[in-house]
């Protein structure tokens, strides 16, 4: 009896550590073109951004007009597709990548807050810090993005 209590808690054992690592292998996109559509499809870090459902959510947030939606949504659109443009080019280093993806959104959130009434500038600016402040929560212990990150806090 203990005997085979043994060998299927060694048998469920095996079976826990590698599952994990032959789904991983067999769950990974052929190219690297569905690869980052996984990603989004998944809803990895941030998702499948859609600058229409981001427009719409700052209208509620912020009380935009109907003067300041298409501009919001424009500078949304135009930040998402620099955005794409930068993850897809596998010739430059992740380093790079990410500090031109912060100076695009950089950008972005300028154009955005120019857009903005002052209420809506106060509203925003809460806004950008309590995210902020989540991300360098969430950021801790992720080896170079921490020093970045801290930085800005």
């Amino acid at each position: 009896m203990l005997k085979q209590y043994l060998m299927a808690l060694t048998l469920a054992g095996a079976v826990a550590t590698i599952a994990p690592s032959a789904m991983a292998q067999n769950s990974a996109p052929a190219d690297p073109q569905s690869a980052t559509a996984g990603s989004s499809q998944r809803g990895g870090r941030h998702g499948d951004f859609d600058p229409a459902k981001k427009t719409a959510k700052l209208t509620r947030k912020l009380k935009l007009t109907a003067d300041q939606q298409p501009k919001v949504q424009d500078i949304l659109t135009s930040e998402k597709s620099q955005m794409d443009a930068v993850k897809a080019d596998s010739s430059t280093s992740q380093v790079d990548r990410r500090s031109k993806m912060m100076g695009i959104r950089k950008a972005s959130n300028d154009q955005l807050r120019a857009v903005l009434n002052s209420d809506q500038q106060k509203k925003w600016d809460v806004m950008q810090s309590k995210e902020q402040n989540w991300h360098g929560r969430h950021n801790k212990g992720q080896g170079s993005g921490t020093t970045a990150d801290s930085g800005q806090n």
